[in-house]
């Protein structure tokens, strides 16, 4: 490692006396803003991308394999609350790390926590810059109850041929015959939503390190005011490439076919 790849991964020291975390730790919480439309800066198109109030976020502690935890992970706190809304457990982990108590405490598992410290602030300007591709993991909004119609996309029963206010029932459960009971993981009705949604390889359009924020191609899972974690993607990390069809034509034996002369044209 050259002596200028040292330096990056090396903790240094902000105005305010904090550590910013190494650039090897690509990871962050976030609080979902809206959604807008941007121009792309490769091709001037305009994008869907939603915005991510995204850090700074402070490292509260950071667990080994080596260690009785067992595994490497790294714990970060996000925005901030008052002391008197904390317990005692929680107050002695944040005075550890030396910092102020924080609204959400998320762990996320790293291969190798190496340089990673209590203390140390974890921000935009470290972590994904424009053209990188991430997964953004957030809680889904809750739809309450809801029917198979709307929970599994039944097509329900027809509304004729002597159906008499079942049109958005399930229909049959199970068999009378085989085994005589509802076998496990049945689809029916029941609680929608208000679940952990990971979405996958969402291309970073824009930062703006002054205000914090991050624009995401596309839509992110939860509500405005939600908290989202941003990682490194696991897919491949190579840019998607777009396709251009060609527009030679070709009829069904694979011979070209050549567009007929107009009229008055030189031969």
């Amino acid at each position: 490692m050259s002596d200028s790849e040292k330096q990056t991964a090396e903790a240094t020291t902000v105005n305010d006396g904090a550590k910013k975390a190494p650039t090897t730790f690509r990871a962050i919480l976030g609080e979902k803003i809206g959604m807008t439309q941007v121009f792309h800066p490769k091709d001037q198109n305009l994008y869907d991308v939603s915005i991510v109030k995204a850090g700074p976020c402070p490292i509260l502690r950071v667990k080994t394999a080596d260690s009785k935890d067992g595994y490497n992970a790294v714990q970060l706190g996000f925005g901030s609350r008052k002391e008197k809304s904390c317990d005692k457990s929680e107050l002695g982990q944040f005075k550890a790390a030396g910092i102020s108590p924080a609204k959400h405490v998320r762990e996320i598992r790293v291969k190798d926590p190496k340089g990673l410290e209590a203390g140390q602030t974890v921000s935009l300007e470290t972590t994904f810059k424009i053209g990188d591709y991430v997964d953004v993991q957030g809680v889904c909004k809750g739809k309450g109850f809801a029917g198979v119609m709307k929970r599994h996309n039944f097509k329900g029963l027809p509304a004729s041929h002597g159906a008499s206010d079942k049109q958005r029932s399930p229909g049959s459960l199970a068999s009378r015959r085989s085994l005589g009971r509802v076998m496990p993981g049945q689809r029916m009705a029941g609680h929608l939503g208000n679940t952990i949604i990971s979405t996958i390889k969402i291309e970073v359009v824009q930062v703006d390190l002054e205000n914090n924020l991050i624009y995401l191609g596309g839509a992110v899972p939860g509500p405005r005011g939600g908290l989202v974690t941003i990682s490194e993607t696991v897919k491949n990390k190579k840019a998607r490439v777009d396709v251009v069809r060609s527009t030679i034509k070709k009829d069904k034996m694979g011979n070209i076919i050549k567009a007929a002369a107009k009229p008055g044209a030189k031969k």
